[in-house]
């Protein structure tokens, strides 16, 4: 991955992360929290593919195993959101541009439902039965409808703000002639130097000073 890639990637989920533990988680909301994590991890896929998604899931997922109030498994949520990740990655449109918000709503309330199953296996296979005072039912309900309606305001503005940070790869086709234009724009201007207007001075000048040399011959000869 690029640095400008893991620079937004890694502020982005740190962000995430903080606003998650400090305001959703506290909002006391039945059944599951708004995990605006996963959808960061979503939305940063959907741009940088599925091995990006796989890197930036683990990271991110990793990273809410250690921050507190983290009462799990060191790992356990790291899987989750790299299968995730990855899965997600693999929805990205070949061109790079969605045409419609029917594709990422899908892959949210897909990646949704998923991370609560997953979870909750990784976490029956470990012994965590925490999940069964809500039952999973309610939990994948919850998920899907909070991260759902979470997503029309968060999704879309982290898929902008990676492609931004990431030059525009839906332009890649100008990107020559962007740079033609960018090394012209720096010989014209940047220099000092206008080749072209250049050229046609020199040829104005000469031009009068045939015209004046015609003149003083005639001239002359009349004389």
């Amino acid at each position: 991955m690029r640095f400008n890639r893991i620079l937004l990637s890694s502020t982005l989920v740190v962000v995430a992360l903080v606003i998650q533990v400090s305001v959703l988680a506290r909002l006391q909301l039945p059944g599951a929290v708004p995990d605006l994590v996963l959808l960061t991890v979503l939305g940063l896929a959907l741009v940088y593919g599925h091995v990006g998604g796989a890197l930036i899931g683990f990271g991110a997922g990793l990273l809410s195993d250690l921050a507190p109030p983290a009462d799990h498994a060191a790992g356990r949520y790291a899987l989750v959101l790299c299968v995730v990740g990855y899965l997600a990655g693999l929805a990205k449109p070949e061109t790079g541009r969605l045409r419609s918000a029917t594709g990422p709503l899908v892959v949210v309330v897909g990646a949704a439902i998923g991370s609560t199953l997953l979870y909750a296996g990784v976490g029956a296979l470990v012994g965590d039965t925490a999940a069964r005072h809500v039952g999973l039912g309610g939990l994948l309900f919850t998920a899907a409808l909070y991260d759902l309606l979470l997503a029309p305001f968060t999704v879309p503005l982290i898929i902008a703000l990676a492609r931004r940070a990431d030059n525009d790869p839906l332009g890649e086709s100008s990107s020559g002639a962007k740079a033609t234009d960018v090394s012209e724009g720096w010989l014209s201007s940047g220099t000092g130097l206008r080749i072209g207007n250049q050229r046609g001075g020199l040829r104005m000048k000469a031009a009068k000073a045939r015209v004046a040399r015609a003149g003083r011959i005639k001239g002359v000869k009349r004389l």
